[in-house]
This record gives structure tokens, C-alpha cells and sequence, in this order.
């Protein structure tokens, strides 16, 4: 065992499984279309089913359509002969896989199939297989051998099958037209899903958590409001309600720098006027492009108005995940 070559036995199932992958460009043909057109006809939800390895990646395509904008689960062909049919009905499309095509669990279910009236779309390596003849479109994943050196173990058959249902699944989301933000919806709770649904409202400091001071507040009293509201920032707010500049910790080390005195100044003389906002309904992602293009920290959300509604710093962007 210690002179066997791990480098070469990898190398050769990697080779084998992407020839077996290449080999599926030169059956994409009118079975794929019918397939996707099948699926997009579809009224009701997409029944994904197949028999051990089959299973796997048949569990693995039901995920990737229903994250797509296709609806789909997975039964259990073993399952659906005792109950689980009841899970399909004739709005449906079933999509079932068998390398064989002829798998016992998966034909058992071909007459209910055929009972209920829903379409079938079959993945098969055998395009004359029980299954295959039974689908308004087969999907061709045959391969000529196994990586498995044994040609036994479900290897590059399971590729073609996994490879087949990636490029089913993507050509769906393309002639829906799924957004990212489509996508988001199905991931609310992954770091896409905070990117593109999180708003800044949803997220910034509000009534007296905002740190505002008006324009003619002694320096010392605007730095006491940084403090009291801990985001390292204060705005000035005019007369008429309206942001009138923002003052913030890299302005107050600048101040530092220029000898100001902090007894007798006034915000108004250190303040950043024309500072950078966010407006109300804008994606927190959108505010953070904005600070760090800027190089800030923080800033004020505005409504149509130019009034402040709100503020955020860095720190609440780590906090939400959108960073």
C-alpha cells in the first residue's frame, strides 16, 4: 500500500468523469427541450424521484429547482408505494431518475404515474429502458464505463445525472428570468438574502437614538451627543429640519491637528457640510457601497426631504451580516 500511486488513481477518475461530463453536450437535443418546456408548463410542483445513488442526486435537483424558481421536493420511491403518492397529483410533473431505467421502485410507480395523468420526464443511461419509453422526454446520462475500476460503484454515472439536472435547473432559471433577488427570497437567511433584503430602515438608529445637535451647539456639546449615542458621529440639523453637515471621529482627530478650541467653537466651524447620505428604502448593501467608496464610517439617512430618519455606522452593517 505504500507504493500505490493515489496521484494516478485520482487523476484517472477526474479524467474519466469529465469525458463522461463532455459526452453530454452531443445529446442536448429536442428531449431537453421538450423537457423545459414541460416543466415550465407546470401548474402545480415538480416530484423529483430515483433509488439509491439515483436518490441522492434526484434529492439534490429538487433542492436546486425549488431555490431557483421552480417548486419541487423529492419522494421516495419506496415511500410512494406505500402512501406517498398521495403527494402528487395530476398538476404535477414527475421527473425520475434511474441509470437503468429500469429500477423495480421506480417502474412500480410508472402506471400510477400514468393513472393520474402527470407528465414524466425521465433521466436514464438506458434510452430504451421501461422508464426511458415511458417519459415524454428522456434525458440521455448513459456513460460508457464507471469511474469505479470495477465499473460497480455509481461514479461517473452519478456526475452525468447531477451534471444533467444543473443544466435542467439553470435553463429554467433563465427563461424565467430568476433575479439575485428572486434568489434572495429563497435564502433569507444566508449572506445573499441580507445583501439584497435588508434595508438600511431595517437596521439604522431612530428618534432619540439619533445623535443630532443644531448648528449653532457649542463643539463640546456635539462631542458629548458622539458620546451618548456611541456612533461616532452627530449630525447637524438646520432649522428647517433639513441635514445640514455631519460631524464625526475622523473630523474631530482633524480638529485636533488645527488647534481648534473645543471651549469656544462651534459645531458649525468644524462640521462636514454636503456629507454623504442614504436615502429611506435603500438596501443596507447600497448604504455600505456608498461608505466605502466614501472611506466613512457612518452616515445619516435622509427621506426625500433631505431630513434625517436615521443613522448607521459600520459596526451595524457587521452586526446585520452585510459585511
Amino acid at each position: 500500500m505504500a507504493d500505490f500511486d493515489y496521484i494516478a488513481s485520482a487523476s484517472r477518475t477526474i479524467s474519466m468523469e469529465r469525458d463522461a461530463v463532455d459526452s453530454l453536450l452531443q445529446r442536448l437535443a429536442e428531449p431537453f427541450t421538450i423537457a423545459c418546456d414541460t416543466l415550465l408548463q407546470c401548474r402545480g410542483r415538480v416530484v423529483v424521484t430515483g433509488m439509491g445513488k439515483s436518490g441522492h442526486v434526484g434529492r439534490k435537483l429538487a433542492a436546486t429547482l425549488a431555490s431557483t424558481g421552480t417548486p419541487a421536493f423529492f419522494v421516495h420511491p419506496g415511500e410512494a408505494s406505500h402512501g406517498d403518492m398521495g403527494m402528487i397529483t395530476a398538476e404535477d410533473v414527475v421527473i425520475a431518475l434511474s441509470n437503468s431505467g429500469n429500477t423495480a421502485e421506480v417502474v412500480t410507480l410508472l402506471p400510477l404515474i400514468k393513472r393520474l395523468g402527470a407528465p414524466l420526464i425521465s433521466m436514464t443511461g438506458n434510452p430504451q429502458s421501461t422508464l426511458a419509453l415511458a417519459a415524454v422526454a428522456n434525458l440521455d446520462t448513459g456513460v460508457e464505463q464507471e469511474a469505479c475500476p470495477l465499473n460497480l460503484a455509481p461514479t461517473s454515472s452519478t456526475t452525468t445525472a447531477l451534471v444533467m439536472g444543473d443544466a435542467l435547473a439553470i435553463a429554467l432559471l433563465e427563461a424565467r428570468g430568476f433575479s439575485a433577488e428572486d434568489f434572495a427570497f429563497s435564502h433569507p437567511g444566508g449572506s445573499l438574502g441580507r445583501r439584497l433584503l435588508l434595508l438600511v430602515d431595517d437596521i439604522m438608529h431612530t428618534g432619540d437614538t439619533m445623535p443630532l445637535v443644531p448648528p449653532g451647539a457649542p463643539l463640546r456639546d456635539a462631542l458629548l451627543e458622539m458620546t451618548r449615542k456611541g456612533l461616532g458621529l452627530t449630525g447637524v440639523i438646520g432649522a428647517d429640519g433639513q441635514l445640514a453637515g455631519i460631524f464625526t471621529d475622523g473630523d474631530l482627530r482633524r480638529s485636533l491637528d488645527h488647534n481648534i478650541d473645543f471651549q469656544k467653537a462651534s459645531i458649525s466651524d468644524v462640521m462636514t457640510r454636503h456629507c454623504k447620505t442614504a436615502r429611506s428604502g435603500m438596501l443596507a448593501a447600497e448604504a455600505l457601497k456608498i461608505m466605502e467608496d466614501a472611506r466613512i464610517n457612518g452616515l445619516f439617512v435622509v427621506d426625500a426631504e433631505g431630513r434625517p430618519v436615521g443613522a448607521l455606522n459600520m459596526h451595524d452593517l457587521l452586526r446585520a451580516g452585510v459585511v
